[in-house]
């Protein structure tokens, strides 16, 4: 077990945003953290590396209390993208080696600047290299944080909707590299997601808030129609295309969906 998190819990002015939250994940895992708007997924993300402080609870990384660990000590276990990143005036190639700092101790090394260049070749970075990136699109500035957090060789990666500035073909990419890594690595991630489909697709366990609470939590086997309904106030149909599960909204202009789903091999 590579993260444990306990009976976390969280309060904002007295208003309690998550209570006794509980979860566990291994090793060459990803866990989609879902729900709607509002529900507490970036606060979650902001407790599990101490940008925000819980008001009780535990959290273990790597057999680690983080309650006991130092800024520089979380940073070498945890990378953190989070969804609005900032800009300023420094090259791609700069702000990617600054997720280097938690493991410099006097001097930029060799060995330092060999694994920025691997990370951007990794994400097929080389061309924003020496783009400043205040004036890189927000795609590629969203890039630039994954690579950043990346470098950090972290036991585990906190992506808050990771693909949320990117198009089609640039979120395909980046979850499938973010697959690959946590799986050759032996690391983890959590990912805050609001697109089911693409959960679906790159995740190993899901957790599902509702009210500050786990609504539900575990394998492909809790999607079903009746638990999304519960969270997110939506009937849906679920059924698998090209051999993947997808979610579909239900309207009552698609009155014909759960026959087309049916055909298409129903789940």
């Amino acid at each position: 077990m590579i993260l444990s998190v306990e009976e976390l819990q969280f309060l904002y002015r007295n208003r309690e945003i998550l209570h006794k939250i509980a979860f566990s994940i291994e090793d060459g895992e990803i866990v989609a953290i879902l729900g709607p708007n509002g529900v507490g997924k970036t606060t979650l993300l902001k407790c599990l590396n101490r940008i925000l402080h819980p008001k009780g609870g535990a959290i273990n990384i790597d057999g680690e209390n983080l309650f006991d660990l130092g800024t520089m000590e979380i940073a070498r276990l945890i990378g953190y993208v989070p969804q609005h990143v900032e800009t300023g005036r420094l090259t791609a190639f700069d702000a990617v080696l600054l997720g280097r700092r938690p493991h410099i101790k006097w001097d930029i090394t060799e060995k330092d600047l060999r694994i920025v260049d691997s990370v951007f070749r990794l994400l097929s970075m080389e061309k924003l290299r020496l783009s400043c990136i205040d004036e890189i699109s927000g795609g590629e500035l969203q890039k630039v944080a994954i690579a950043r957090s990346l470098v950090q060789e972290p036991k585990v990666l906190l992506l808050d909707e990771p693909t949320s500035s990117l198009d089609l073909k640039n979120q395909v990419e980046i979850l499938a590299i973010i697959r690959q890594i946590v799986l050759e690595h032996r690391i983890a991630a959590v990912m805050t997601m609001h697109d089911l489909n693409q959960a679906l697709r790159y995740a190993d366990r899901f957790i599902f808030l509702k009210g500050g609470k786990v609504h539900a939590h575990g394998g492909v086997e809790v999607i079903t129609s009746e638990m999304i309904e519960e969270v997110y106030g939506l009937p849906v149909v679920i059924g698998e295309i090209a051999g993947m599960r997808c979610v579909v909204p239900r309207s009552p202009e698609w009155d014909g969906i759960d026959d087309q789903l049916k055909k298409a091999r129903p789940v």
